[in-house]
């Protein structure tokens, strides 16, 4: 999933290899950031990445219906990539579950990618480490399930949304820890400061061992547009930097 993630935010396509753009989904993602920071146009960026690889349609969870899609790139205007997102709208971590679990039952050709946005209001609902544990288990499962499903050398990836605190608790920490044990993948977005009218936010991407971190300047203009350029500091060197804090949804 950092690869698809990256090729949204390279905006160039390019694999880190320079190979050519073979959907591989790799290990699950988790998108982490405050509130306000960009984790739903990111996610919905990345849905419609995935949705123009022509390997599958994509299935984006969230617990209320976007009020407007967000502008991102280019690509949010392609309605045939529009047309291959299924988005479903569980209320409750009851109706979460219960969607998973049918997943094996679901017919029709099976999800490429599978998407969460908002994982801490459904844990928000019982905090307890079990049940985070459970809810985990289950996204993972289902991803396998539609592996699976799409055949031999195809996988379904797995990208989820957390809503990060400034101020974080002990049970925030444990979350954060039982969270990173099963997404080795992630991308932390952390506002900075941009020019007037615009919104930014600096994204650091660790791929999980496969293939450098990497940093970039993420400017949400006025309109929604997204902008994307490499990190400042970084000029060539991805290893450079520090990866904390925060990020969410504009």
């Amino acid at each position: 999933m950092a690869e698809t993630l990256r090729r949204v935010l390279t905006r160039d396509g390019a694999a880190w290899s320079g190979e050519e753009n073979t959907p591989v989904a790799g290990p699950p993602l988790l998108l982490l950031g405050a509130p306000g920071s960009g984790k739903t146009t990111l996610l919905f960026a990345a849905a419609l990445e995935a949705a123009g690889e022509g390997q599958g349609p994509v299935l984006f969870l969230t617990r209320r219906p976007l009020q407007s899609l967000p502008r991102g790139t280019g690509t949010t205007r392609d309605p045939m990539r529009l047309q291959k997102i299924r988005f479903q709208y569980p209320p409750s971590t009851r109706e979460l579950f219960r969607l998973l679990c049918s997943a094996h039952e679901a017919s029709g050709p099976a999800p490429s990618l599978l998407l969460l946005d908002g994982l801490e209001e459904y844990l928000a609902e019982d905090p307890e480490p079990q049940e985070a544990a459970y809810l985990i288990a289950l996204l993972l499962d289902t991803a396998a399930h539609f592996s699976h499903r799409l055949g031999p050398g195809r996988d379904c990836g797995l990208m989820v949304a957390l809503q990060t605190k400034e101020e974080a608790d002990s049970g925030d920490v444990l979350l954060l820890a039982l969270l990173q044990r099963y997404f080795p993948a992630q991308c932390w977005l952390q506002p900075d400061a941009p020019g007037p009218g615009e919104h930014g936010l600096r994204a650091c991407l660790e791929p999980g061992g496969l293939g450098p971190r990497t940093e970039w300047w993420v400017t949400f203009r006025s309109d929604g547009e997204m902008m994307i350029a490499p990190w400042p500091t970084q000029a060539g060197d991805p290893s450079s930097g520090k990866g904390s804090s925060s990020g969410g949804q504009p």
